[in-house]
């Protein structure tokens, strides 16, 4: 057999017949569809969220205070009150003066220190004798300092229901109130 047979039956073999091109063709055009519907719907789904979140933690809580009420039962069993609720982020940006803050005042309990090393193939003895020799011989260390959001967040908290007085900004500190529902 010839180089010349070998390429046109390798050639034979790759050619992609048109019928099987244009089923390709179609299911990416679905693929673009749904793409499409995917991205309308998510859209659509965060404005639902936002017309929820606005009326549980606006629209009811302020109807609710202007009628000097804490809470209601509606006509099918379901029951609503208004909870207060407690959210904080710290910036990156001011994450070293929260920090020192929270240092300042006794709260720094709450920061959760990471330190790791890394270590090659066949290093597994250092490991093991990371603590007694971190210091002495120098390893390359990476320290992470954090605040659980859960931890900060239950922080805002105790610090708002104890009327201990904290700089509401520098720790993105909000508090609110929001309507919860319980169906029966």
């Amino acid at each position: 057999m010839s180089i010349q047979n070998l390429f046109e039956q390798d050639a034979e073999a790759f050619q992609v017949k048109n019928t099987d091109l244009a089923a390709v063709a179609d299911l990416g055009r679905k693929a673009k569809e749904l793409e499409k519907d995917i991205d309308e719907h998510e859209a659509l789904l965060k404005s639902y969220k936002e017309q929820y979140r606005k009326l549980t933690e606006e629209t009811i809580p302020e109807a609710l205070t202007e009628l000097n009420m804490k809470g209601f039962t509606m006509d099918d069993g379901s029951q609503v009150t208004v909870k207060p609720f407690y959210s904080a982020s710290i910036s990156e940006a001011r994450r070293a003066e929260a920090y020192q803050w929270l240092r300042d005042h006794g709260y720094d309990d709450i920061i959760k220190n990471t330190v790791s090393v890394r270590f090659g193939r066949g290093e597994d003895e250092l490991c093991s004798r990371l603590l007694g020799l971190l210091g002495t011989n120098g390893y390359p260390a990476d320290q992470a300092e954090k605040i659980e959001p859960m931890t900060l967040k239950a922080w805002v908290k105790e610090m708002v229901e104890r009327g201990n007085e904290f700089p509401t900004e520098l720790f993105g500190a909000y508090v609110g109130r929001k309507a919860v529902i319980k169906s029966v």
